[in-house]
Protein backbone atom coordinates (compact mmCIF):
# COMPACT_ATOMS: atom_id res chain seq x y z
CA UNK A 1 0.00 0.00 0.00
CA UNK A 2 2.94 2.25 1.00
CA UNK A 3 4.65 2.53 -2.50
CA UNK A 4 1.20 3.14 -4.16
CA UNK A 5 0.59 6.29 -1.57
CA UNK A 6 1.20 9.72 -2.72
CA UNK A 7 1.12 11.96 -0.52
CA UNK A 8 -1.73 14.47 -2.20
CA UNK A 9 -1.14 17.80 0.00
CA UNK A 10 -1.96 20.82 -1.50
CA UNK A 11 1.53 22.27 -3.16
CA UNK A 12 3.17 25.02 -2.35
CA UNK A 13 1.62 28.00 -4.06
CA UNK A 14 3.56 30.12 -6.93
CA UNK A 15 1.09 32.80 -7.63
CA UNK A 16 -1.34 34.47 -5.48
CA UNK A 17 -4.13 33.05 -7.63
CA UNK A 18 -2.69 30.13 -6.62
CA UNK A 19 -2.97 30.92 -3.33
CA UNK A 20 -6.19 32.11 -3.37
CA UNK A 21 -7.52 28.84 -4.92
CA UNK A 22 -6.19 26.67 -1.50
CA UNK A 23 -7.47 29.45 0.48
CA UNK A 24 -10.74 29.16 -0.80
CA UNK A 25 -11.08 24.98 -0.34
CA UNK A 26 -9.74 25.14 3.33
CA UNK A 27 -12.32 28.12 4.25
CA UNK A 28 -15.30 26.18 2.74
CA UNK A 29 -14.13 23.01 4.80
CA UNK A 30 -13.77 24.62 7.49
CA UNK A 31 -16.98 26.67 7.65
CA UNK A 32 -19.23 23.38 6.91
CA UNK A 33 -16.87 20.87 9.41
CA UNK A 34 -17.78 24.07 12.33
CA UNK A 35 -21.21 24.50 11.42
CA UNK A 36 -21.98 20.48 11.38
CA UNK A 37 -19.61 20.33 14.78
CA UNK A 38 -19.41 23.25 16.35
CA UNK A 39 -16.76 25.89 16.01
CA UNK A 40 -15.40 24.44 19.81
CA UNK A 41 -12.44 22.59 18.97
CA UNK A 42 -12.30 20.71 22.58
CA UNK A 43 -15.59 19.13 21.21
CA UNK A 44 -14.66 19.03 17.54
CA UNK A 45 -12.14 16.59 16.69
CA UNK A 46 -11.88 16.91 12.92
CA UNK A 47 -12.23 20.94 13.24
CA UNK A 48 -9.06 20.34 15.60
CA UNK A 49 -7.49 18.74 12.47
CA UNK A 50 -8.27 20.65 10.04
CA UNK A 51 -7.48 23.59 11.37
CA UNK A 52 -3.63 22.01 12.29
CA UNK A 53 -3.28 21.16 8.61
CA UNK A 54 -4.60 24.40 6.91
CA UNK A 55 -1.85 25.88 9.48
CA UNK A 56 0.56 24.12 7.81
CA UNK A 57 -0.19 25.33 4.74
CA UNK A 58 0.19 28.31 5.92
CA UNK A 59 -3.64 29.34 5.42
CA UNK A 60 -3.60 32.95 6.68
CA UNK A 61 -5.34 33.21 10.31
CA UNK A 62 -7.86 36.22 8.68
CA UNK A 63 -9.19 33.30 6.39
CA UNK A 64 -9.81 30.57 9.07
CA UNK A 65 -11.46 33.32 11.64
CA UNK A 66 -13.60 34.67 8.88
CA UNK A 67 -14.76 30.95 8.03
CA UNK A 68 -15.31 30.11 11.52
CA UNK A 69 -17.07 33.55 12.32
CA UNK A 70 -19.75 32.01 8.91
CA UNK A 71 -20.47 29.17 10.96
CA UNK A 72 -21.18 30.72 14.18
CA UNK A 73 -23.62 32.73 12.54
CA UNK A 74 -26.05 29.78 11.94
CA UNK A 75 -27.24 30.84 7.98
CA UNK A 76 -25.43 30.65 4.83
CA UNK A 77 -25.07 28.12 2.36
CA UNK A 78 -25.89 24.76 2.75
CA UNK A 79 -22.86 22.66 1.46
CA UNK A 80 -23.31 19.01 0.78
CA UNK A 81 -20.87 16.29 0.32
CA UNK A 82 -20.96 14.92 -3.72
CA UNK A 83 -18.40 12.10 -4.75
CA UNK A 84 -17.68 11.74 -8.32
CA UNK A 85 -15.69 8.82 -9.84
CA UNK A 86 -14.63 7.62 -13.41
CA UNK A 87 -12.08 6.58 -16.01
CA UNK A 88 -9.13 8.77 -17.56
CA UNK A 89 -6.56 8.69 -20.24
CA UNK A 90 -4.95 4.96 -20.31
CA UNK A 91 -7.83 3.73 -17.95
CA UNK A 92 -6.39 5.10 -14.97
CA UNK A 93 -9.53 5.87 -11.90
CA UNK A 94 -10.25 8.66 -10.59
CA UNK A 95 -11.99 9.82 -7.64
CA UNK A 96 -13.16 13.85 -7.21
CA UNK A 97 -15.14 14.91 -3.92
CA UNK A 98 -16.70 17.73 -3.55
CA UNK A 99 -18.23 20.55 -1.53
CA UNK A 100 -21.28 22.03 -3.18
CA UNK A 101 -24.60 24.23 -2.41
CA UNK A 102 -25.61 23.26 -6.09
CA UNK A 103 -25.55 19.66 -7.19
CA UNK A 104 -26.54 20.09 -10.45
CA UNK A 105 -24.21 22.57 -11.37
CA UNK A 106 -21.45 20.48 -9.90
CA UNK A 107 -21.79 17.25 -11.54
CA UNK A 108 -22.33 19.50 -14.69
CA UNK A 109 -18.68 20.99 -14.26
CA UNK A 110 -17.33 17.83 -13.46
CA UNK A 111 -18.51 15.65 -16.00
CA UNK A 112 -17.03 18.88 -18.73
CA UNK A 113 -13.33 17.93 -17.00
CA UNK A 114 -13.97 14.19 -18.18
CA UNK A 115 -15.80 14.81 -21.29
CA UNK A 116 -13.17 17.85 -22.50
CA UNK A 117 -10.26 15.49 -21.68
CA UNK A 118 -11.45 11.76 -23.20
CA UNK A 119 -12.17 10.87 -19.93
CA UNK A 120 -15.28 9.20 -18.87
CA UNK A 121 -17.24 9.69 -15.61
CA UNK A 122 -19.12 6.54 -14.42
CA UNK A 123 -21.78 5.43 -11.72
CA UNK A 124 -21.14 5.51 -8.20
CA UNK A 125 -18.77 2.77 -6.88
CA UNK A 126 -17.59 2.25 -10.35
CA UNK A 127 -13.61 2.66 -9.28
CA UNK A 128 -13.82 3.41 -5.63
CA UNK A 129 -14.03 -0.27 -5.02
CA UNK A 130 -10.65 -0.33 -6.08
CA UNK A 131 -9.14 2.20 -3.35
CA UNK A 132 -8.61 1.70 0.04
CA UNK A 133 -10.50 4.84 2.07
CA UNK A 134 -7.55 4.96 4.81
CA UNK A 135 -6.69 7.16 7.50
CA UNK A 136 -3.02 8.19 6.89
CA UNK A 137 -0.44 9.67 9.87
CA UNK A 138 3.03 9.88 9.23
CA UNK A 139 5.81 11.30 11.40
CA UNK A 140 9.14 11.32 12.52
CA UNK A 141 10.15 8.23 14.90
CA UNK A 142 12.02 5.13 15.15
CA UNK A 143 10.53 2.95 17.86
CA UNK A 144 7.86 1.09 15.75
CA UNK A 145 7.05 -1.44 17.98
CA UNK A 146 6.22 1.22 20.94
CA UNK A 147 3.69 2.71 17.93
CA UNK A 148 2.18 -0.31 17.60
CA UNK A 149 1.48 -1.10 21.43
CA UNK A 150 -0.14 2.31 21.38
CA UNK A 151 -2.11 1.43 19.17
CA UNK A 152 -3.25 -1.84 19.87
CA UNK A 153 -3.94 -0.84 23.66
CA UNK A 154 -6.41 1.97 21.74
CA UNK A 155 -8.19 -1.31 19.78
CA UNK A 156 -7.17 0.48 16.81
CA UNK A 157 -7.40 -1.85 13.93
CA UNK A 158 -4.10 -1.32 12.20
CA UNK A 159 -4.36 -2.11 8.33
CA UNK A 160 -0.25 -1.58 7.69
CA UNK A 161 2.79 0.76 9.36
CA UNK A 162 6.34 1.79 7.27
CA UNK A 163 9.22 2.87 8.48
CA UNK A 164 11.10 5.05 6.15
CA UNK A 165 14.15 7.36 6.68
CA UNK A 166 13.28 7.48 10.00
CA UNK A 167 9.19 8.27 8.90
CA UNK A 168 6.71 6.11 10.68
CA UNK A 169 3.04 6.02 8.44
CA UNK A 170 0.35 4.53 9.68
CA UNK A 171 -2.74 3.25 7.70
CA UNK A 172 -5.92 2.20 9.19
CA UNK A 173 -9.51 2.26 8.17
CA UNK A 174 -11.16 5.72 7.71
CA UNK A 175 -13.56 5.36 10.29
CA UNK A 176 -10.55 4.98 13.06
CA UNK A 177 -9.01 8.59 12.16
CA UNK A 178 -10.28 10.09 15.50
CA UNK A 179 -8.86 7.02 17.43
CA UNK A 180 -5.91 6.27 15.83
CA UNK A 181 -4.60 10.23 16.24
CA UNK A 182 -5.58 10.38 20.03
CA UNK A 183 -4.10 7.11 20.65
CA UNK A 184 -0.80 8.25 19.14
CA UNK A 185 -0.73 11.96 20.90
CA UNK A 186 -2.24 10.10 24.30
CA UNK A 187 1.36 7.85 24.27
CA UNK A 188 3.76 10.49 22.82
CA UNK A 189 2.65 14.19 23.47
CA UNK A 190 4.94 16.17 21.53
CA UNK A 191 4.20 13.92 18.25
CA UNK A 192 3.95 16.19 15.11
CA UNK A 193 1.90 14.66 12.33
CA UNK A 194 3.88 15.37 8.63
CA UNK A 195 0.77 13.59 7.24
CA UNK A 196 -2.64 13.52 9.04
CA UNK A 197 -5.61 12.56 6.45
CA UNK A 198 -7.87 10.63 5.72
CA UNK A 199 -7.35 9.82 1.51
CA UNK A 200 -8.66 7.48 -1.13
CA UNK A 201 -5.08 4.97 -1.72
CA UNK A 202 -4.90 2.80 -4.77
CA UNK A 203 -4.75 -0.96 -4.53
CA UNK A 204 -3.20 -0.90 -7.53
CA UNK A 205 -1.38 1.74 -9.65
CA UNK A 206 -1.67 2.58 -13.64
CA UNK A 207 1.06 3.35 -15.64
CA UNK A 208 0.63 6.64 -18.23
CA UNK A 209 2.91 7.80 -21.32
CA UNK A 210 2.86 10.10 -23.94
CA UNK A 211 -0.16 11.81 -24.79
CA UNK A 212 -1.80 10.34 -21.83
CA UNK A 213 0.12 11.95 -19.63
CA UNK A 214 -0.50 15.43 -21.34
CA UNK A 215 -4.37 15.04 -21.12
CA UNK A 216 -4.17 13.29 -17.55
CA UNK A 217 -2.32 16.83 -16.45
CA UNK A 218 -4.90 18.68 -18.31
CA UNK A 219 -7.61 16.67 -16.68
CA UNK A 220 -6.35 17.84 -13.34
CA UNK A 221 -5.69 21.21 -14.38
CA UNK A 222 -9.04 21.26 -15.12
CA UNK A 223 -9.91 19.86 -11.79
CA UNK A 224 -8.12 22.35 -9.80
CA UNK A 225 -9.80 25.34 -11.87
CA UNK A 226 -13.40 24.18 -10.35
CA UNK A 227 -14.37 26.11 -6.58
CA UNK A 228 -16.40 22.78 -5.60
CA UNK A 229 -13.42 20.47 -5.63
CA UNK A 230 -11.55 19.18 -2.49
CA UNK A 231 -10.02 16.57 -3.38
CA UNK A 232 -8.97 14.43 -6.58
CA UNK A 233 -7.53 10.82 -6.12
CA UNK A 234 -6.00 8.65 -8.55
CA UNK A 235 -4.06 5.70 -9.42
CA UNK A 236 -2.06 7.14 -12.25
CA UNK A 237 1.97 6.31 -12.61
CA UNK A 238 3.61 8.67 -14.70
Amino acid sequence: MGRAYQNRKESMAKTSDMNAKVYSKFSREIYVCAKSGGVEIEGNLALRSLLERAKKNQVPAHVIDKALDKAKGGGGEDFAVARYEGFGPGNVMAIVDCLTDNPNRTFGDVRLCFTKTKCKIGAQGSVSHMFDHCTILAFKGQDEEAVLDALMMAEVDVMEMENEDNMITVFAPHTEYFKAKQALLDAFPNIDFEVDEIQFVPQTTQAISGEDVEMFERFLEMLDDLEDVQNVFHNAEI
